[in-house]
């Protein structure tokens, strides 16, 4: 249960009137396999916004989100324009929140602006770019994320307590049922339910971390192709495993390719086993599009490597990303495994389609917003289906506000994070002042530095140069 419902009712409603846009660009020290494409660089958007509350006083929170076009936007068009296209809905982003005019508590707001102004942004930026590809709704709830993540830290800046203190009744004047309905024939009802209702507390600050083993990452020397990096830092598996004493791995697949996917399956479960690896598990990469092609796999693991079997605690997103024009019934792979929806989990919407075609569990990310997320979450939970917190690679503050959510969110097991795997430099700033979030440490990371107002980021001791703002509204 959440925090206590029965203290003085607080509704203090804010009203954002600013808001400026940096571009901060990172490059990965070993490249990262999205399904066709390979990142090997990527610009964070970091946003400050200010709001006001209802009696004058002024409050500036931040919020942050790795533009990671490959996995937001996969296409054979050009990286340069999908790039781009995402910086440029940022800017209109910058202007539209400075201007929204609205004034309430975040998630009223957040859910204010995602159901009604940011599809309108997203269609005119599409007609602009006519004779261009489309840029899908996820990328735009990207761009989106960082300026709602920044609104959510400055509401708990604004009052002076941790933003997650203040999803409860005493702080909103809606409970849930405004926002979600249940699944028809349930037995749930929000009425009366508020976020803090459906989150941890006290949080949990040592959490599991999983660590990605990626498609081009190699497991042993006969992997290596001479080309990586010699910076410091591991690069087989079994030197990342000692140095971080992991203890969860998950494994990237082709999802269309039986034989190596299975094989990569085995080798990575034998080397985990060898070194105490707890856990594993399985993502297919959104490329399949027949269940037994999953199903499989898994059962010609569970005959052959029985062990190996055992230790995948769950299958990650196997099939398109675009749920409602593939709705294919997982329900015999879920009877196998715990299978999580990710990429297709826009919102409780789709997690409540994709619960009546058999998922059984939602991988939670920041970067689809912090009010869309805790509404998923709360949805989910609500109707008994697992949680996971997925990374989407986030260095420097995007990794505060995306372990706080996993630490609230009583997940399955831990919080996949592995910004340290690709550009541990880039997030040097923030681990002078929270450095169990940037190096795992017996398996774990620890968000015990984590404190104070809103996100807890501690930002003034931080010592980050930004840029100039890309763009600035209010």
């Amino acid at each position: 249960m959440g925090a206590s419902s029965h203290n003085q009712r607080h509704e203090i409603g804010v009203t954002p009137v600013g808001a400026s846009l940096y571009f901060l660009p990172v490059r990965t020290r070993v490249p990262l396999k999205f399904g066709p494409e390979t990142l090997t660089s990527v610009t964070c958007a970091r946003v400050s916004m200010t709001v006001r509350t209802e009696d004058g006083r002024r409050a500036v929170g931040w919020g942050e989100t790795p533009l990671s076009v490959q996995w937001a936007w996969p296409s054979s068009a050009s990286y340069d324009d999908r790039h781009e296209a995402m910086k440029a809905f940022c800017a209109t982003l910058t202007e539209a929140w400075a201007g929204f005019g609205r004034s309430g508590h975040p998630i009223e707001l957040g859910h204010a602006f995602i159901e009604s102004l940011l599809p309108t942004l997203h269609r005119q930026m599409n007609e602009r770019r006519r004779g261009a590809e489309p840029m899908p709704w996820l990328a735009a709830l990207i761009c989106c994320s960082a300026f709602d993540i920044a609104l959510h830290d400055a509401y708990g800046a604004a009052l002076g307590i941790p933003t997650y203190e203040a999803y409860g009744p005493q702080f909103m004047s809606r409970d849930l049922s405004h926002y979600l309905t249940p699944a028809d024939g349930s037995g749930v009802s929000f009425v009366g339910m508020y976020p803090a209702t459906y989150l941890a507390f006290p949080r949990r600050n040592r959490l599991p971390a999983w660590h990605l083993v990626g498609g081009r990452d190699p497991v042993d020397e006969g992997e290596l192709t001479g080309d990586e990096p010699d910076d410091g830092y591991p690069v087989l598996l079994r030197d990342w495993i000692h140095r971080d004493g992991l203890k969860c791995l998950k494994v990237k697949l082709r999802g269309n390719d039986a034989e190596w996917d299975y094989a990569r399956l085995v080798k990575v479960g034998r080397m985990a086993l060898a070194e105490g690896v707890e856990h594993l598990s399985a993502d297919f990469n959104c490329t399949v599009t027949d269940p037994s092609y999953v199903n499989d796999v898994l059962d010609r693991l569970q005959a052959d490597e029985p062990t190996i079997h055992q230790m995948i605690l769950y299958v990650e997103q196997p099939f398109p990303y675009d749920l409602e024009a593939n709705r294919i019934d997982v329900h015999t792979v879920s009877a196998r495994k715990p299978l999580f929806m990710d990429e297709s989990a826009h919102d409780w919407r789709l997690i409540r389609l994709g619960r009546a075609l058999g998922w059984s569990g939602v991988a939670l990310k920041t970067c689809k917003t912090q009010t869309g997320a805790l509404l998923s979450l709360c949805w989910a939970k609500a109707h008994g289906m697992a949680l996971m917190v997925q990374d989407l690679t986030n260095p420097m503050l995007a990794q505060i506000p995306h372990c706080l959510l996993a630490a609230h969110a009583d997940t399955i097991m831990g919080v996949e994070t592995n910004a340290m795997q690709f550009y541990p430099a880039a997030s040097a700033a923030e681990a002078a002042v929270h450095p169990g979030l940037y190096t795992r440490k017996q398996g774990c990371v620890d968000l015990g530095t984590v404190s104070g107002p809103g996100f807890g980021y501690r930002l003034a001791e931080i010592r980050r140069h930004l840029p100039p703002p890309a763009a600035e509204a209010g």
